[in-house]
């Protein structure tokens, strides 16, 4: 019998890439989708790309009878919108992977400050299992509420994780981070900053130091370190599509050669996701994958470490690693309907 999920906020294009994914799926059945804006209107009418693999009806998303029809529900929805709802899914004792940044947070004052939302649910923060899969799949595994990481932290967390844990970093200087995103990463309501004409042909940072994705990097880097790990994070955006190309500048507190920064990768030898490069990561050789590529370059005093990533914000960075966690949680082979290659050119 196949698992029955439903996708609420199906026609974003986190949504909209999720369903896309989960045709190919053979173990999951999608039986609701919804949306506030669309309810009442045939599903491919708002994301027709996908006519002739479903035929649903778009719904209003109300939990109780969402979760009548699932088993496990994606959450695809604006921040602070999934924080109640969950809570209503969890008493029916369905599982949840959520999307949104409702639950990656552990300290409910964090909330209000970059969220502008008193948490509903603070005893649920604890519960919920942060879903960066080559890290956390043990504890993935147990849970019913896993809180999928932002598509920035991705590309930068991955980087960072081998070098911190075997204790290289020089945690008492700050670590840089530049991340460069697809404007897809803005959402698909269209805004004058994300407007064609305003993005094509330039480049541009934006919310420099302010990033509602710094204080989850930061929560997960102290937590591996065990004590306050400080970042510098500005994220800009790309005229293309898809895609985040991360450069992650590592103070290191020995001189690391590049032959060893190779081998601390080597702990994703078996985390069939993260593909190593031998040369800088290209947004083009991952675009609709699930795919992480990384590399790693040793600097002439070899005291700091250039590591670079590249995912596909709407896949690694969101939507296929969703997946990527309910093929965890429920037991499956983490690779299901996730192995398709990626597009070129």
């Amino acid at each position: 019998m196949k698992l029955k999920v439903a996708v609420a906020g199906a026609t974003g294009y986190t949504g909209a890439e999720l369903l896309r994914i989960l045709v190919h799926h053979p173990n999951v059945q999608v039986v609701s989708v919804t949306s506030e804006q669309s309810s009442g209107e045939p599903l491919v009418y708002r994301v027709p790309f996908l006519k002739s693999y479903y035929d649903l009806t778009l719904e209003p998303f109300d939990a109780d009878t969402i979760g009548a029809k699932a088993d496990l529900i994606f959450t695809c929805l604006a921040h602070t919108q999934a924080m109640a709802p969950i809570g209503r899914l969890l008493h029916q004792r369905k599982r949840v992977i959520d999307l949104s940044a409702d639950y990656r947070l552990k300290s409910k004052a964090l909330y209000p400050k970059w969220y502008h939302a008193e948490h509903p649910n603070p005893a649920l923060l604890k519960e919920a299992v942060y879903g960066l899969t080559e890290v956390n799949r043990k504890a993935i595994a147990q849970s019913r509420l896993v809180a999928n990481p932002g598509c920035y932290p991705t590309g930068a967390l991955l980087l960072i994780y081998p070098f911190l844990t075997a204790g290289w970093v020089a945690t008492d200087r700050e670590i840089i981070i530049d991340s460069k995103s697809g404007i897809s990463g803005a959402g698909r309501t269209p805004t004058p900053a994300t407007h064609f004409t305003e993005i094509h042909e330039g480049m541009t940072a934006y919310q420099v130091g302010t990033h509602r994705h710094l204080p989850e990097i930061e929560q997960a880097l102290s937590l591996w370190n065990k004590k306050r790990v400080k970042v510098i994070f500005t994220p800009y955006l790309l005229p293309v599509n898809r895609g985040i190309l991360t450069t992650v500048y590592l103070p290191l507190n020995r001189s690391l050669s590049q032959s060893k920064m190779r081998a601390l990768f080597e702990c994703y030898k078996d985390k069939p996701f993260i593909r190593e490069r031998d040369g800088a990561p290209n947004l083009s050789h991952v675009r609709g994958s699930n795919f992480c590529d990384i590399s790693a370059f040793a600097t002439q005093g070899g005291r700091t470490a250039i590591l670079m990533s590249a995912i596909d914000n709407l896949v690694k960075g969101a939507a296929g690693q969703a997946v990527q966690n309910m093929n965890v949680m429920m037991g499956w082979d983490e690779r299901l309907g996730l192995m398709a290659s990626p597009l070129f050119p």
